[in-house]
């Protein structure tokens, strides 16, 4: 069975740099489910992009220009958004910060 530690150390976690001023961390995960930050600088674009995973996703810094699918919404720490499998989505960074997102299941593609 594919699964994470119980325990996730945010210390002990390396940064997986994208490129562009976009880094990643993976935290807990299973084959259902799967909890990831991920770090933006200003001017930082997650280009547009779809998967057949649910996520739903937190603000805990910063500002983003987020698109989902026909929708734009500039969105703020305390903010989240949801995208449905299959569904166009992006942003842009305006302001330095870090997203909080969970995937279900979990994305292969990040481990």
């Amino acid at each position: 069975m594919l699964q994470s530690a119980a325990f996730q150390v945010e210390k002990e976690i390396p940064w997986h740099d994208l490129g562009n001023g976009i880094q990643r961390q993976v935290y807990g995960y299973d084959e259902k489910i799967m909890l990831v930050k991920a770090k933006f600088e200003r001017g930082a674009i997650g280009a547009l992009h779809s998967h057949p995973h649910v996520q739903v996703t937190y603000v805990d810094s910063g500002a983003f220009e987020m698109t989902i699918g026909e929708e734009k919404k500039i969105i703020k720490k305390g903010d989240g958004y949801y995208v449905a499998p299959n569904v166009v989505h992006g942003c842009v960074c305006l302001e330095p910060g870090m997203l909080i997102d969970v995937f279900t299941p979990h994305r292969e593609d990040f481990l």
